[in-house]
């Protein structure tokens, strides 16, 4: 019996060989699977469409929720990991027939439209003749993917080591209250210094990517059915209405909202 590793990258070899521009797959998984790193020759959109995903590259992490699809361009090393019992829909895109769309890795919102033509490309499989409707389809797809705009739930990781230091002290202990002028003492420089360097290294500010660290760290927890004051305290907020709102302007919605859609899905594989 072949192992799941082998059949995974074979799969991934037929959709880079494919003939035609668009093709896709589905696939579901258990609590905590992971793909090991891997890239592809096509461009790659991802959704879950049960269950949130994780998609890490070498230069952050994506969540995505069944409210979102990760957009990867081609080549880029990632790999995927599962929180809860996750179905995931993957769309390959051949380079040419993606010039139009996002020049970088990104995640964008899925519109019920792009959620059905995401299901329907899914199941366009790499050996398979194209008929003139799924031509159309794709097309279509590609003309939605080309309308979004990218949503911040990527969690850059910077190359300084330093302030690496703080982000993965950060990522062990959301919960850790210490303000940059700490964190900055702590690393022997100004202020200052330190927003400029943690600025440069991850392209946001301390606080920016504290918060979106903090929602991030949050959601395997909550998913679980964890209450969500206790969410909040575990992930270093004072409230439920600071989580609250934190959740709401990140994810456009509540926490309770959030877990009712995740769980039940909104396609069906």
């Amino acid at each position: 019996m072949r192992h799941a590793d082998d059949i995974e990258r074979a799969t991934h070899r037929a959709h880079d060989a494919a003939a035609r521009a668009v093709t896709g797959m589905s696939a579901h998984y258990p609590v905590g699977h992971a793909i090991d790193w891997h890239r592809h020759r096509r461009c790659q959109l991802l959704y879950a469409a049960q269950g949130v995903l994780r998609v890490e590259t070498e230069g952050g992490s994506w969540l995505v929720p069944p409210t979102t699809a990760v957009w990867l361009r081609q080549d880029v090393a990632h790999r995927l990991v599962m929180h809860g019992r996750v179905a995931v829909h993957g769309v390959f895109i051949e380079a040419r027939a993606a010039a139009p769309l996002p020049p970088a890795d990104c995640v964008i919102p899925v519109t019920p439209l792009l959620r059905e033509l995401i299901a329907q490309a899914a199941r366009w499989a790499p050996d398979a003749a194209g008929s003139r409707r799924d031509e159309l389809l794709a097309a279509l797809l590609l003309e939605e993917l080309a309308a979004g705009h990218a949503l911040p739930v990527h969690l850059p990781w910077p190359d300084d080591p330093r302030i690496g230091a703080v982000c993965q002290a950060l990522a062990d202990d959301p919960a850790d209250a210490r303000g940059a002028d700490a964190w900055a003492a702590t690393l022997a420089m100004s202020a200052k210094t330190f927003h400029r360097h943690f600025l440069r290294g991850t392209g946001m500010t301390f606080g920016r990517w504290r918060q979106q660290q903090r929602l991030m760290f949050s959601l395997p927890a909550l998913l679980n059915g964890a209450p969500v004051l206790q969410v909040a305290l575990d992930s270093g907020y004072d409230s439920h209405s600071a989580y609250a709102t934190a959740f709401r302007k990140c994810f456009g919605m509540p926490p309770s909202a959030f877990v009712r859609q995740t769980r039940l899905g909104p396609v069906a594989l």
